[in-house]
């Protein structure tokens, strides 16, 4: 689809107010144009922050909101005079807050009842803590951004912003208290906004950093989780779950409301920054921050998918990236299961009882020289001297180049 076009449809229908009747039949529209309407649990009943958190006075700024920004907040109970960013790095998307409506109470199928459903190379956020593992198919993802949930006995909010196409997992405990989030309605650098449902504070979800609110500065803890086909979480985790398409909302999951997201070229939506030319803006990268050595670096997926796994070591710290075609883009054709094959990824360290191993991809698994062991792509030893092994996981993420340059502009671009 031509890119103007593609961006005033989005912009003409994001303002437009719809039926649950109308809902059905634009089912192809992004979701701005057909999710309008407000949770029940959103303003009625808040639940109580437990401690009152201290201001901090390097985040005390006046409130110079610009109107379109006043317009989009009315009513909001966000302490805007607490802030880290400018109001000019702020952008409505066109729906209101909870106009893309998160997940607050999910549900969770066996693969029985899913496998009616999700095709077998359809994109899942894979995410297993303290033994549970849980499958988030990007079909449901796309139509709400937001999946509160809990797993492991540890609370969590699933994420993904398909502007950026952006999958991030974070711990939603802030100082002991647990949070509910939504969607704010507003992007920064064309990346999701959240809002957490008891300060209102305004957070980044590509980065999970308090934007604008009474807990600016603090930061959310990543979880690692991966972007892999169903049929390989289910290959990898046999007693897994799948979150339900009982949502509670009418969507057209398995359409893909952005069709040919990942290939316009140009300019993203709603983008102003600068685009760093190194590569192309919607390029796919693996992204890897070494946080402890403020090291960023990317790995652009044509070098990953030629090579099939890339042993580095950033900052002094050995890991490997893996590459296992099989995997369907959610941003491409309008039916997801359908969409072109981009392959799953995953960023493990390679150093198993102290001794540091070196892969490469044979065929569907992944081979270490030094013992012969068989990997999978969730980091499993499924054949070999190592079998039962996990490799520990590395904080990584897919996203679209211009969204993770702008957020970390010194990345260091990966050549072999």
């Amino acid at each position: 689809m031509n890119r103007l076009i593609l961006l005033l449809i989005i912009l003409i229908v994001a303002c437009t107010p719809t039926t649950r009747e109308q809902e059905s039949a634009d089912a192809t529209l992004p979701p701005p144009a057909t999710v309008t309407s407000m949770p029940a649990n959103t303003e009625s009943a808040k639940p109580t922050l437990a401690a009152t958190q201290p201001m901090q006075d390097a985040y005390a700024r006046e409130d110079t909101r610009p109107q379109a920004i006043i317009n989009h907040t009315r009513d909001w109970q966000t302490n805007f005079d607490r802030r880290a960013i400018e109001w000019d790095e702020v952008r409505s998307g066109g729906p209101p807050r909870d106009g893309i409506p998160s997940i607050d109470e999910p549900q969770f199928v066996n693969f029985g009842d899913a496998d009616l459903w999700l095709a077998a190379v359809e994109p899942v956020v894979s995410l297993e803590v303290n033994g549970v593992a849980r499958a988030y198919p990007l079909q449901i993802l796309t139509w709400h951004e937001i999946v509160n949930d809990e797993i492991g006995g540890v609370p969590v909010v699933v994420t993904f912003c398909p502007l950026c196409n952006s999958a991030v997992v974070f711990d939603r405990r802030v100082d002991g208290d647990v949070f509910e989030f939504g969607v704010s309605g507003l992007l920064r650098n064309s990346d999701l906004i959240m809002y957490d449902r008891t300060t209102e504070t305004l957070w980044q979800q590509f980065t999970g950093e308090g934007l604008v609110g009474d807990l600016t500065g603090k930061q959310l803890d990543f979880l690692p989780s991966q972007l892999i086909s169903y049929a390989n979480f289910k290959a990898a985790y046999p007693d897994g779950q799948v979150l339900s398409k009982a949502t509670g909302f009418d969507r057209a999951y398995g359409r893909n409301p952005y069709a040919g997201y990942d290939t316009v070229p140009g300019r993203p939506f709603l983008f102003s920054g600068e685009l760093d030319e190194r590569l192309g803006p919607v390029d796919r990268v693996v992204t890897v921050r070494m946080a402890a050595k403020e090291v960023d670096i990317a790995y652009p997926l044509a070098t990953l998918a030629e090579l099939g796994a890339i042993n580095d070591d950033p900052a002094g710290e050995p890991i490997v990236v893996f590459h296992l075609p099989g995997t369907t883009s959610a941003l491409g054709a309008a039916e997801i299961a359908r969409a072109e094959d981009v392959g799953a990824t995953a960023v493990f360290s390679r150093v198993v009882d102290g001794q540091t191993l070196t892969f490469s991809r044979e065929g569907e698994h992944f081979v270490d020289a030094e013992t012969g062991t068989e990997w999978n792509i969730v980091g499993q030893a499924v054949a070999g001297a190592l079998a039962g092994t996990q490799l520990a996981p590395i904080v990584a993420a897919d996203h679209f180049w211009f969204s993770w340059a702008a957020f970390r502009p010194n990345t260091i671009i990966y050549q072999p």
